[in-house]
């Protein structure tokens, strides 16, 4: 068997597109098709339906596609053994919630660094539905969600924790030793609030929607760092994941509000796609994360 034809049924299969498979392995498209024909006729069954210029899967397909990946998470690992060599490295592309990025994942990315050098990341922001369609696409290995908890058999678990966000002010604020705040009263102050559709931002709209209530922040932003330095600065209250704002709570600088509304969960995921082949780089990445939300 041609491994270079294995790679060009992975890469169609991945991309669900031939045009997109030839541009990424440097191939002309006839040769992406001559190399599928090639690889169908050696195994003796039709592993791709081209129908209307796209591209699915068949059962046969589906099925060899899990062996194709084990025949070159093999060879990679053959490959690292002749070469006498232990080293990790590679890409690994993430997609990754905007209010992660700038703490929680920039810890793991320092770790990361120090750890395996020769591995590097590529993080890209996204809300949860487009992360899913890049990681559905392959145009992703990995994508960690803040948002409800995920649960879907077309996706592996790799690692989670569940996240409380909470309103929060200056510790000199006038409202920060005040207890069992009513909520009508907390939203006569100026907010400083991440965008309107992001995950915790709305169920917090939603929840405020039930008694006819909305906030009209002075600040929007997707930098959750921003946000919470700013509260610190006393410049407005905020709405943040725990995560976001312990180090300031640590340090005496905000503090959680005695707010009399139900506590808001979300959780923290990392998924992979379930037919997603992990190279070491991705595995040892999610390691990282692993420690970091367990």
């Amino acid at each position: 068997m041609d491994i270079k034809n294995l790679d060009t049924f992975i890469a169609v299969s991945e991309l669900q597109s031939f045009t997109k498979a030839a541009e990424k392995l440097g191939y002309s498209q006839s040769t992406i098709s001559f190399q599928i024909r090639q690889l169908e006729a050696e195994v003796g069954v039709i592993l791709l339906d081209r129908i209307n210029r796209t591209v699915a899967l068949t059962d046969a397909g589906s099925r060899f596609l899990k062996t194709a990946y084990e025949i070159r998470g093999v060879l990679h690992q053959f490959q690292i053994e002749l070469n006498g060599s232990d080293k990790v490295s590679g890409h690994v592309r993430l997609a990754a919630a905007s209010s992660l990025c700038s703490g929680f994942i920039g810890k793991i990315y320092s770790e990361l660094q120090a750890t395996y050098p020769d591995i590097t990341l590529e993080i890209i922001e996204a809300d949860t539905p487009e992360m899913f369609r890049l990681l559905d696409h392959n145009e992703v290995d990995l994508v960690c969600t803040l948002d409800f908890h995920i649960y879907d058999t077309g996706y592996t678990i790799l690692c989670e924790r569940e996240s409380e966000t909470r309103f929060v002010a200056s510790s000199s604020h006038p409202l920060a030793d005040k207890k069992n705040l009513n909520i009508r009263e907390l939203l006569e102050e100026p907010f400083l609030l991440t965008e309107k559709n992001m995950s915790y931002r709305k169920i917090l709209d939603d929840r405020l929607a039930l008694d006819a209530l909305e906030i009209h922040p002075k600040l929007t932003s997707g930098n959750t760092a921003l946000l919470a330095s700013l509260v610190a600065q006393n410049a407005g209250i905020s709405f943040l994941p725990e995560y976001v704002v312990r180090p300031y709570v640590e340090e005496g600088s905000i503090t959680c509000l005695d707010v009399d509304t139900e506590p808001c969960y979300m959780w923290i995921q990392l998924l992979h796609h379930k037919d997603k082949w992990l190279s070491d780089a991705i595995k040892e990445t999610a390691g990282i994360f692993k420690k970091h939300l367990t």
